[in-house]
């Protein structure tokens, strides 16, 4: 265990640029093992999940190296030309890795077995394994469907039409790149849309893949299996996840005023911006534009005085990894922010709901949990308490909920104690050296 306690730092003033967006950087190496010939990425995310996306490539035959500074080179095997690996696939603490390479495997000839660290391993997976046995695939799962399980991939897989019943980019994503390698067509109904990063690299990767959008606003996303993915170069944009953080930080901290480099604004991605947008948050894009078919600016975020708002439902699937700050922000605006429509929290890292509402109770903030949602309370920009010399946060292994309570205590009087700041490190290695470069 590695805690610290997080105290009030003054006014945050700077430039920063965030690390590269986690969900395209796993997407990078794994289509990038699947294309013939070298695919270069810049700008990767070099955090313990992607490195263990990485590693599982290269235990299915492709060469994944880091050249030079910051450059990647992924020399791929091609769709269908995946090795058995030679033993189990360690995916740390990553469930989008383990998601993603179930798809992957689940359309090739070989068996596969993935294990995770004891957060991983308590979070379900059945979602996936549903589709992907309709597809063919068999699957020896723990108790719940949960890890340690073996994939045995089917060869040839067989094409379904899957309607989603929950919104999860993973589950999507999952069944495309089971798609690939599977003869004909493989088709996904979205109800809801969520984030596509998938889609769009799949897309620039040569992949035979189509999205329509229905009256209603139903995605259906058609993908032609047998591919042949052409390698690419590819500039990955600061993950708007990890700016989050920054964002929030700089918005409830009186006097700061930051930029924050290089962030993706993807729109599946962007609901924070909208929402803090909507509380009174002041933040401007500065220098737009389009970075391999996905769009970029800079942010300019200023100390802002943000109003409770009732949060759409709708925006949830575009800002689901961002709710936990959030939490954070409506703790000190004016009034009570209402959030609703969000059990995927329950099943993430750690039940995020019941975590965070926890965790700022114990940080002084009014907090009522509901079944979907939590209802706050805010402080109308005055400082939260922070947490009594002898309590600590407990994060539960879980990386968002230290970082956001790490924002917390940036805005208490007494500063915020998180039990462990370990599990940072899957997502954003230098979240604590970019915090103390904007404090000065």
């Amino acid at each position: 265990m590695r805690p610290r306690r997080f105290l009030p730092a003054g006014p945050l003033k700077g430039k920063i640029r965030v690390p590269g967006d986690k969900s395209i950087s796993h997407r990078s190496i794994m289509l990038g093992a699947l294309a013939v010939g070298e695919t270069r990425v810049t700008g990767l995310l070099e955090g313990e999940d992607v490195l263990a996306t990485a590693a599982a490539m290269r235990a299915m035959g492709a060469t994944v190296e880091r050249v030079g500074d910051g450059e990647w080179r992924v020399s791929g095997v091609g769709v269908g030309a995946l090795l058995q690996p030679e033993g189990p696939l360690d995916m740390g603490n990553s469930g989008t890795s383990t998601r993603l390479l179930m798809g992957l495997v689940a359309s090739h000839p070989i068996t596969v077995s993935f294990t995770g660290d004891g957060s991983l391993s308590k979070r379900p997976m059945g979602r996936v394994i549903d589709p992907l046995s309709e597809m063919g695939a068999s699957f020896e799962a723990s108790e719940g469907g949960r890890l340690p399980l073996i994939v045995r991939g089917a060869s040839p897989a067989v094409p379904i039409t899957y309607r989603l019943p929950v919104a999860s980019a993973q589950v999507k994503s999952a069944i495309l790149l089971a798609g690939l390698n599977t003869p004909g067509t493989t088709t996904v109904i979205e109800p809801v849309p969520t984030r596509d990063h998938s889609e769009r690299m799949l897309k620039g990767f040569g992949a035979d893949l189509e999205v329509t959008v229905e009256a209603d606003g139903t995605r259906v996303i058609t993908i032609k299996g047998e591919a042949e993915l052409k390698p690419q170069v590819i500039d990955v944009p600061g993950d708007p996840s990890s700016a989050a953080f920054f964002i929030v930080a700089a918005l409830v901290t009186p006097g700061s005023e930051v930029v924050i480099e290089n962030v993706g604004l993807n729109p599946t991605r962007a609901g924070l911006v909208e929402v803090l947008r909507q509380m009174g948050g002041q933040i401007e894009f500065l220098n737009e534009r389009e970075v391999g078919g996905e769009p970029v600016a800079d942010l300019l975020v200023r100390h802002s005085q943000l109003k409770g708002i009732e949060v759409d439902p709708a925006i949830a699937p575009a800002m689901i990894d961002e709710f936990p700050v959030l939490f954070v922000a409506a703790s000190l605006a004016e009034g009570v922010t209402v959030t609703s429509g969000l059990d995927e929290l329950r099943v993430k890292e750690s039940d995020r709901l019941t975590a965070m509402a926890v965790a700022l109770t114990l940080a002084g903030a009014r907090i009522e949990e509901r079944e979907d949602g939590l209802v706050i309370t805010g402080t109308g920009g005055k400082p939260l308490p922070g947490t009594a010399s002898d309590a600590q946060v407990v994060t539960h292994l879980d990386h968002r909920i230290a970082m956001s309570m790490a924002i917390a205590g940036l805005v208490s009087s007494g500063g915020v104690e998180v039990d462990d700041t370990r599990p940072i490190a899957t997502s954003f290695p230098n979240f604590e050296d970019l915090l103390a470069t904007l404090a000065g």
